[in-house]
């Protein structure tokens, strides 16, 4: 999606932190700001399975322990 908006393709809907080099340089702008209101935070999807492995699982808790101190300081 990313490289098909920079290619003039049309708007896409990506995370800020992907695009923000690109705003930044001015080869991207934001439209419809008021429609996309920022999130502090990342969305994790996964089939729901009941056994999932220790690495997965050590990979939610760290992101779930990330997501406490950021929410946190802010």
């Amino acid at each position: 999606m990313l490289n098909a908006a920079l290619a003039g393709f049309g708007l896409a809907y990506v995370p800020e932190d992907l695009v923000a080099p690109h705003v930044i340089a001015g080869s991207l702008k934001r439209v419809l700001e008021d429609w996309c209101p920022p999130f502090p935070g990342c969305h994790l999807y996964y089939p729901s399975r009941r056994h999932s492995s220790p690495a997965f699982s050590l990979l939610v808790d760290a992101m779930r322990a990330l997501a406490r101190r950021v929410s946190f300081k802010g």
